[in-house]
């Protein structure tokens, strides 16, 4: 049975009066247990519109002035090199399905690409899997800052309410730890860990659930410059800088980068296991 995760410490009261955002609004709402609705009748994402989990249409405008998503605590089942993959189900795996999407954006609101995202879990029994990698993976954003989980809803264990984890990473930036919560989860105001503003946007789905959440990062961008866009398909060469979630090809091999740097004769992807993963 796993141990319930440490409580943050508690932050110092901010006396000034926060800008509160239209996302911050409505998952204030979700936490309550109301619909994510916007005063006018819609949904809070252009892209729930859909009652489908079909592929996410272009990147939504985000003007919204939201603050980095905020940190929270690893806990104590985090396990490094995770398998890259979008999917941690088969068709036999039990629980309920539950497919997350969205969006990594910087401050200036700016999709990148070739964001480093690591989801953990429990399983349907509320168990983490600590001698392999099952509900364990990584994957990279879109060159359109997109992201796709198909997984579980997890299960409950005592002192916790139900709860996925990630790191994120921009390229060559700082690791980002957080969680992400379901609202409506009667556990949500005893969690000592939860936070609304890490609420996702959850429907139902015939007998599945979908999930949206866009993750902001503090991610250097110049506005005036089109977001960069990871090769896809080039072959490796001395010289070329490349960014973590890039694809090339090696020796008739594809690799894919898991660290930004700039390539040099002796950092042939099958030298360097840190900065390339074999396809």
């Amino acid at each position: 049975m796993p141990a319930p995760e440490e409580p943050p410490a508690v932050p110092t009261p901010n006396t000034a009066s926060p800008r509160v955002s239209r996302k911050a609004v409505l998952r204030a709402a979700a936490a309550l247990g109301a619909a994510p609705l916007v005063a006018r009748g819609g949904v809070a994402l252009a892209r729930d519109r859909s009652t489908t989990t079909r592929p996410l249409d272009a990147t939504p405008q985000c003007h919204d002035g939201d603050e980095p998503t905020i940190e929270q605590i690893e806990g104590p089942y985090f396990k490094p090199d995770s398998p890259l993959r979008t999917s941690l189900v088969t068709d036999s795996t039990p629980g309920t399905r539950l497919t997350v999407t969205g969006y990594v954006f910087s401050r200036i609101c700016r999709p990148i690409a070739g964001a480093l995202l690591d989801f953990w879990q429990a399983d349907d029994n509320g168990d983490y899997d600590n001698a392999g990698y099952a509900f364990r993976g990584h994957q990279f954003s879109t060159n359109q800052g997109a992201f796709s989980l198909t997984t579980i809803v997890p299960g409950l264990y005592p002192g916790r309410t139900r709860h996925l984890h990630v790191k994120l990473q921009s390229p060559g930036q700082p690791i980002v730890t957080t969680q992400l919560y379901f609202p409506g989860e009667p556990r949500n105001s005893t969690d000592t860990i939860f936070d609304a503003r890490l609420l996702m946007n959850v429907r139902q789905v015939g007998p599945a659930r979908a999930a949206t959440f866009d993750f902001v990062l503090d991610a250097p961008q110049d506005p005036t410059t089109p977001p960069t866009t990871p090769p896809s398909g080039g072959t490796w060469a001395a010289g070329t800088p490349y960014h973590a979630g890039d694809v090339v090809t090696y020796g008739g091999s594809t690799y894919r980068c898991l660290q930004a740097h700039t390539a040099i004769t002796g950092w042939e992807p099958p030298n360097v296991p840190a900065l390339w993963q074999r396809s």
